[in-house]
């Protein structure tokens, strides 16, 4: 350490990030714990009173893989979590069931007692691993079996958006019926020795019972305690420290900007011309495949009398909408690394052209293996054996196959190479605490939390393979990638001068302790009723209210953070040459505090968590957030790092204006034209009918409501386009401007500023 720069900051910003990062990952390795050893048991047999067998345990759980590879998860829902057109497959079983129990019996109010009592008993005898059903259950479940068959498995024609005949093998519709079974016999029978059942009385089911528990009513009242709480603690300490931990400082430097188009270029900076090309066009076609998913709610047959699902069915297309909004912002976040690497290091190695070349190659692969294989998959056009490693394991969010997850995860292990390669040199006279470190640090965090996903199997127990699951969903999405957003937004500035590395170093160590005491611990809010321990409820609520805290805190700096971006050149000139990269960073705080904070926590409480999850107001939530944040952020760094690449006739202001008010506007119709309303509309029918209710006949009756979201949708690609025409320009023509070569054949020398002096005045 002797040859080190030492730490810009007190070591005690170190100390007070690896603290809150360790007492939040033992938190959620206790709840890991906990998930294994209670959640919801898969019986090795069910039978009927008679001991005649109806399925098995292993029927479970392939009916589970058949209904994640044939794409089910991105059409309706179980527990809650899935996609929007179909139904909730767990609800809409158990509202079934206890309608064809009730006729069966008799249709009074003894047979509404008695199936009640039944599907609210546990029969279940984990020493034998028998489960017993009645003769209301085993009648009721060939019943159900009959009318799925009809409906989804082998449909004749595309009325409810999917691919007709789309299961033909009997036994994988049997063993996929069985599997929504298990969730809805989970969803009632009581868990032993306790009044709610093991998803904690999930759904709301009159003729069942299911009600709200006292535990979710408690927990949400002390998660608005611990949220008020938090914030002003928080607002507390930046009244104190604002100069320390705001976006400000003390003392302002007037700096003089290079021109973009005089600052030289490394080979692999030029190489990411392409990849932001490619960023825009993946862009646009996730636009254009979103655009066709939401028409299926207003014309779930086809699409404009066309008979798209033969084809397209809304699985798939919906499954390709969420994956390429991953890819586009994952080929930024990649692209960016690579081009902002040697301007923190201060050279390039050679051969990182080369690399960066082959890992885009390597992008390719991925994106158009993977969506191939999910279209493979979903038509049923592979061997049964590869599905799930070829094809779409189906998870939401982790749909792509095995193998080309595998292949991801080796791309970004690659990024990680070209990113230590670029900043080995700056790195070995560095503090292991220092602002370069952190990026590394920071950087490691996108390829290891995405491959915690590995540990989610196409029959992994449903509450073990979704708590996985949403490792990726939350920590790799809402926390890591949250702290390489803010990692990069702080380094863009040190880049461009208008603020130190000191404080850039001070406002990510503040920002680690913020989000490791919620975020982390958060991630429990997704598990609140998918068959967990009611402690996953327990820490899930308290913890998920602290999330806003630090989203908060960026509304009281916004001020601040936009007058980075409007620093004046000596002489008075207008010299910034990065307005709208920086109103782009500016619109990541307004959506981060509005689609993370305000509609995160709408929906994070147990108590509105119950009526809600599933809905169309989580759908606002995923837009709001994930476009508004992750895509923003996207935007920008295409913006900041093509402002560079381009030669200045291919530099378009006023196509750069237009596409950030585009996308900005057109993402605010979608929410306030479309997705919050008729969220808040749903959420009434859940309350008003029941679960069941809100997520079939009202939905599918009122398809007019959703002709509202046509304005924004056509707002934001009309946004989105004109940055495919630039960046091919960019890309075909970018600009040349090699740095000086050293000895050992690094490029080197170039800065983006120079610093002038203290501001006048």
């Amino acid at each position: 350490m002797a040859n080190r720069r030492p730490m810009l900051v007190s070591p005690l910003w170190m100390q007070g990030s690896i603290l809150t990062f360790v007492i939040g990952f033992s938190l959620l390795a206790f709840s890991a714990i906990r998930m294994y050893q209670d959640h919801a048991p898969v019986p090795e047999r069910i039978v009927d009173e008679s001991g005649k067998p109806l399925f098995t345990g292993a029927q479970i759980l392939h009916g589970q893989e058949q209904f994640l590879t044939y794409g089910l998860m991105q059409f309706g829902t179980v527990y809650g979590h899935g996609a929007y057109l179909g139904p909730d497959f767990t609800a809409d079983y158990l509202h079934r069931e206890a309608e064809h129990m009730i006729k069966q019996y008799g249709g009074d109010g003894k047979a509404r007692e008695r199936t009640r009592d039944e599907l609210r008993g546990n029969r279940y005898d984990p020493a034998t691993g028998t489960l017993v059903w009645t003769a209301g259950q085993a009648a009721a479940f060939e019943e159900i079996h009959k009318h799925l068959q009809e409906q989804v498995y082998n449909r004749e024609s595309s009325g409810n958006g999917l691919k007709p005949a789309m299961i033909a093998a009997d036994e994988d519709a049997r063993a996929i019926t069985a599997f929504i079974a298990w969730t809805a016999w989970t969803s009632a029978a009581r868990r032993p020795g306790l009044p709610y059942s093991y998803t904690n009385n999930w759904p709301a089911e009159e003729l069942v019972g299911n009600s709200l528990t006292g535990d979710a009513i408690m927990w949400s009242a002390l998660s608005l305690v611990a949220l008020l709480g938090g914030i002003g603690v928080v607002l507390g300490v930046y009244g104190r420290h604002s100069p320390l931990i705001g976006w400000h400082e003390s003392e302002e430097q007037r700096v003089r900007f290079a021109a973009p188009d005089a600052v030289p270029l490394t080979p692999a900076q030029r190489v990411t011309a392409w990849f932001f090309l490619v960023v825009a066009a993946l862009f646009l076609l996730q636009n254009l495949v979103g655009g066709a998913t939401v028409h299926y709610m207003v014309e779930a047959g086809g699409f404009f009398g066309i008979d798209l699902p033969r084809w397209l069915p809304y699985n798939l297309t919906r499954t390709w909408h969420l994956q390429l909004a991953i890819f586009f912002v994952a080929t930024a976040y990649l692209a960016a690394g690579i081009f902002l690497a040697p301007l923190i290091s201060g050279r390039e190695p050679r051969g990182q052209g080369l690399l960066s070349a082959v890992l885009l190659g390597a992008l390719a692969v991925v994106v158009f293996g993977s969506l191939g294989g999910e279209y493979l998959s979903y038509h049923g056009l592979l061997p049964q054996g590869l599905r799930s490693f070829l094809g779409a394991q189906g998870w939401e969010y982790l749909d792509l196959g095995r193998f080309w997850m595998y292949l991801l995860i080796i791309g970004m292990a690659l990024w990680l190479v070209i990113i230590y390669r670029g900043l080995a040199h700056r790195l070995a006279g560095e503090s292991r605490g220092n602002l370069p470190w952190l990026f590394l640090y920071s950087a490691l965090s996108i390829p290891g939390f995405y491959a915690v996903g590995l540990l989610t199997h196409v029959q992994s127990t449903f509450a073990i393979g979704d708590f996985w699951r949403f490792w990726v969903v939350h920590l790799w999405v809402e926390d890591f990638l949250e702290l390489f957003t803010t990692m990069l937004v702080a380094l863009i500035f040190v880049l461009v001068g208008v603020v130190s590395e000191r404080f850039a170093t001070r406002l990510i160590y503040f920002d680690v302790m913020l989000y490791s005491i919620g975020g982390v611990v958060g991630t429990l809010h997704h598990c609140y009723f998918s068959g967990g321990p009611a402690v996953e409820m327990a820490l899930g609520a308290f913890f998920s209210a602290a999330e806003v805290i630090p989203l908060t805190l960026l509304t009281v700096e916004a001020w601040s953070f936009l007058q980075l971006g409007n620093r004046r050149q000596v002489g008075g000139a207008a010299a910034f040459p990065h307005r709208w990269a920086v109103l782009f960073l500016a619109s990541v705080g307004f959506w981060n505090f509005l689609g993370a904070g305000v509609f995160g926590f709408l929906i994070n409480l147990p108590v509105v968590s119950y009526y809600e999850i599933g809905t169309l107001l989580t759908s606002n939530h995923g837009h709001a957030a994930f476009m508004g944040v992750y895509g923003m952020l996207a935007l920008a760094l295409l913006v900041f790092c093509s402002r560079y690449l381009a030669r200045p006739e291919d530099w378009n202001e006023g196509l750069v204006r237009f596409s950030f008010w585009g996308t900005n506007l057109g993402l605010m119709l979608m929410i306030l034209g479309h997705l919050f309303p008729l969220g808040v509309l749903q959420l009434g029918d859940v309350v008003t009918n029941g679960y069941w209710h809100a997520r079939t006949e009202w939905f599918l009756n009122h398809p007019w409501l959703s002709w509202a979201r046509m304005p924004g949708d056509l707002v934001f690609m009309a946004g989105s386009a004109p940055l495919v025409w630039m960046t091919l320009k960019i890309a075909l023509r970018t600009r040349v401007a090699p740095p000086t070569v050293d000895s050992s054949g690094s490029y080197v020398d170039y800065a983006l500023y120079t610093e002038v002096g203290p501001a006048q005045g």
